[in-house]
């Protein structure tokens, strides 16, 4: 490696790193992705970087629960004790409000082994976890973390690899070297312009509270709230406090400053259509909690084609929130990439032919379970969010999907938990969710009103079309 002689020792390479600022890699950010890669590569003897602007615990409105199939990884990756003493809430599923009317929809069994304990999500206080991930990371051999912020990428002006980080420490400049840079700094990538096309898609944002020792309706599960307004989310994220998610549209009327603000949505339009049992501590949180938002983003995966540099997690691949898929999607991406570009498969990080390469298969690899947490977040959200006539006859053919239960319930929970990782097997629930939905438009109708309905019919199963396929073809491109 372009950094490492045979004679070198681990603390030749902690002096390297320290000193001389050269590794094999280098990641920028010490998130979900960096943390977890950084561990996977240094377990594999590689010397790594890891960048973070702040290592100060953050504190965010998402990332707060894991899925599964997330929980899965992070155990492949034998980081799963960070889900240890941080007071971490166990998730056995969903309940699904549709205007008053519960369903529950548990993660299904191993459907390989029947009768086996069911999977479980975890939910929590995002900063903690990050807290115990970088932790994780400090421990690791042959990882070094270093407080500082990265402003640029240091590229060749010969073959245009990238080389490095360019960076800033305590008001000076600093600058990072490895054969390989890892860019991982989340949903606000400072990097992501310049080697990405297409900018995220954002048409609404997630207000978030903290409620105190709120009564859900159903605990260990996170709760979807359904009714005239876009979806509202809860889930407990700890003993005594709760997470409550509400989606506003950009151009939501209710929320304008005219109509007196966010705060006057919810209080308005949202706190009507939750459990009567939560309503009290989620209007104690607008008066005494501070509101906050975060944007929720769409952005498709491209292959990383840069030499030297690759685009993880939410600076690479983005959807909506609503389905908790994007730790998921995160740990499950490293357990790949590190199994892909291990020493076995690549031994020298500096052969830019192989490492494009074994990109590339990256990008095709991680469509089984991506591609299905991708589609469905933004089609589910379309549904959860119905704005007109059509997706409202979809939104309550979902809900009455969910009623029959069986594999009704298993199959959807168990692709939105990461479980199941089959494109095919969403295809065939959310068409069976558009038959369905019309269905009950047909059999609600009156005989003379059936030609009119027929027309209404057709309208139904186009509107499923336009809500899907854009996201499965921009799943199948490169």
């Amino acid at each position: 490696m372009l950094f490492k002689t045979d004679s070198e020792t681990k603390d030749d390479r902690e002096i390297r790193r320290r000193i001389h600022h050269e590794a094999d890699v280098v990641i920028v950010g010490a998130g979900i992705v960096g943390c977890s890669l950084a561990v996977a590569l240094g377990k594999q003897g590689r010397s790594v970087l890891l960048l973070e602007r702040s290592l100060k615990e953050p504190d965010r409105i998402v990332g707060e629960l894991l899925q599964p199939g997330g929980v899965a990884a992070l155990d492949k990756l034998g980081l799963k004790d960070c889900l240890n003493d941080i007071d971490s809430i166990r998730v056995k599923g969903y309940d699904v409000i549709y205007y008053g009317k519960e369903v529950q929809i548990p993660y299904p069994e191993d459907a390989g082994a029947p009768g086996t304990k069911r999977p479980e999500g975890r939910s929590f206080h995002h900063g903690r976890f990050i807290r115990r991930l970088r932790e994780a990371a400090t421990r690791t051999p042959n990882v070094t973390v270093v407080e500082t912020t990265a402003t640029e990428l240091i590229k060749s002006g010969y073959t245009g690899q990238i080389l490095g980080v360019e960076c800033t420490t305590k008001g000076g400049k600093d600058f990072y070297f490895g054969n390989l840079t890892f860019v991982a700094d989340g949903y606000a990538s400072k990097f992501r312009k310049a080697y990405i096309r297409a900018p995220p898609i954002v048409r609404s944002k997630f207000w978030g509270l903290e409620l105190k020792d709120a009564d859900l309706p159903l605990p260990n599960h996170g709760h979807v709230i359904l009714g005239e307004g876009a979806p509202v989310l809860l889930y407990q994220i700890g003993t005594h406090e709760t997470r409550a998610l509400v989606d506003i549209p950009d151009d939501c009327p209710t929320a304008s400053v005219k109509a007196g603000g966010v705060k006057s949505h919810l209080r308005n339009v949202v706190v009507p259509s939750l459990p009567t049992c939560v309503q009290s501590s989620f209007l104690e949180a607008i008066e005494n909690g501070a509101l906050r938002s975060m944007p929720n983003s769409w952005l498709p995966p491209q292959t990383n084609k840069t030499p030297g540099l690759v685009l993880l997690g939410d600076a690479m691949n983005m959807r909506h929130p609503l389905t908790g898929g994007g730790m998921t999607v995160a740990f499950n991406d490293v357990v790949l990439l590190s199994n892909l570009l291990s020493p076995e498969n690549v031994p020298e990080l500096n052969d830019s032919k192989l490492v494009l390469k074994q990109l590339s298969a990256f990008h095709w690899q991680r469509k089984d379970l991506t591609s299905v947490i991708n589609i469905l977040a933004q089609a589910l959200y379309a549904l959860f969010a119905a704005d007109d006539a059509n997706l409202k006859a979809l939104q309550l053919g979902c809900f009455r999907y969910f009623q029959f239960g069986g594999n009704c319930v298993d199959g959807p929970v168990g692709l939105l938990g990461g479980i199941i990782r089959n494109p095919f097997v969403l295809f065939y629930h959310f068409f069976a969710v558009a038959l369905l939905s019309i269905w009950l438009r047909l059999s609600q109708s009156k005989i003379w009103k059936m030609p009119l309905t027929l027309v209404g019919s057709a309208a139904i199963f186009w509107k499923a079309c336009v809500v899907i396929f854009p996201y499965i073809f921009s799943e199948i491109r490169a």
